[in-house]
């Protein structure tokens, strides 16, 4: 990745695709002039980055398979006990195996190098995982909602105690495989997405438990089917949050935890700025933000240290860690990115 001066559109241009600050950083530079005499320059200095969200191939391997288990044990009882909450709860936590499934293999093709066409890699498949799954989420909710107001016009016996046992071993394998994403589940929401569900799925075995202890104590057949309902009403609510966010990362949305407002007036404020155009933030994946501006400064270019500033202090402040910033040297609309409407 080289850096480019260009003189365009009756402008001068600089193009610099600065260093992210993360550890010892990596800085590319590099100058190209129109005309004879072209001079390039590339300044390649400390330790290499690494942008590949942390591993959690083991978490994922054991989540999937303690899951599996469990699906086969709740779809079975549930059967055998005719309960539809413990039948919906399996078929809950089936699509937790498919979507943990999903979610390792978009962890590990998001570390492929960049290759091709694919300029970020596979980054991006870590937001097509996590939209799958909220997705998924969504018609598996469905489909147990139905099977629940169907079991309302026709309610039938439930074997409490052996619905409340195989739910009781649910809260202890969805808990424990909760807990194995907990560490990651605030940097990643491919991560985040397999923390809630495990979590979710604990709590709505611990409901399961007690409406069959409450069908044992009161013989109200019609809380089984109430509290799939229930269970379906709380994947729902989990769920939303993961598929608006994924949704919004599909379509280069910046992250909602970034405040644009900020990240512009943190730039306008950069010495010898007069103006700022062509921002743009958008995901790279779940774990990584890029960021395009045009820097309009009158005064000249500032140089490299001034970018490398702004990339450092754009990956602390804001977590932007691909930040390219275009510096202009002529005021006005010379630019032809200038308004903000176009794109």
């Amino acid at each position: 990745m080289s850096n480019v001066n260009s003189r365009s559109e009756g402008a001068d241009h600089g193009h610099r695709h600065v260093g992210h600050g993360d550890g010892g950083g990596h800085v590319h530079g590099g100058d190209h002039r129109d005309g004879a005499g072209d001079e390039h320059h590339h300044d390649h200095g400390g330790a290499g980055h690494v942008h590949a969200p942390a591993s959690f191939g083991k978490a994922f391997a054991i989540g999937i398979s303690l899951n599996t288990a469990l699906v086969v044990a709740e779809a079975v009882y549930g059967y055998l006990g005719n309960s539809t909450a413990l039948m919906a709860d399996a078929g809950h936590n089936l699509s937790d195996v498919f979507g943990l499934l999903v979610a390792w293999a978009a962890s590990i093709a998001s570390k492929r190098a960049p290759s091709g066409r694919f300029t970020y890699g596979l980054r991006g498949s870590s937001i097509l995982a996590a939209l799958a799954n909220a997705v998924f989420l969504l018609v598996a909710t469905g489909a147990i909602s139905w099977e629940s107001v169907q079991r309302f016009r026709d309610p039938e016996p439930v074997a409490g105690v052996t619905v409340m046992v195989v739910a009781t071993i649910g809260i202890f394998v969805n808990g424990a495989t909760a807990l194995l994403f907990a560490r990651g589940r605030k940097g990643d929401i491919n991560i985040q997405g397999a923390f809630l569900h495990m979590a979710g799925d604990a709590a709505v075995s611990a409901g399961v438990v007690i409406s069959a202890a409450l069908i044992l104590w009161t013989g109200w057949l019609w809380l089984d089917p109430a509290m799939s309902l229930i269970i379906c009403a709380v994947i729902l609510w989990s769920t939303w949050g993961l598929l608006r966010s994924s949704v919004g990362m599909s379509l280069s949305a910046a992250p909602a935890e970034i405040d644009l407002d900020a990240v512009r007036q943190f730039l306008l404020d950069r010495p010898n700025v007069t103006e700022i155009h062509d921002l743009h933030v958008w995901p790279i994946s779940t774990t990584e933000t890029a960021m395009t501006c045009h820097l309009v400064i009158p005064s000249g270019h500032p140089g490299d240290a001034f970018l490398m500033e702004c990339a450092h202090m754009l990956q602390e402040f804001y977590k932007i860690g691909h930040a390219t910033l275009q510096i202009e040297i002529s005021e006005g609309n010379a630019c032809s990115l200038a308004p903000d409407s176009v794109v």
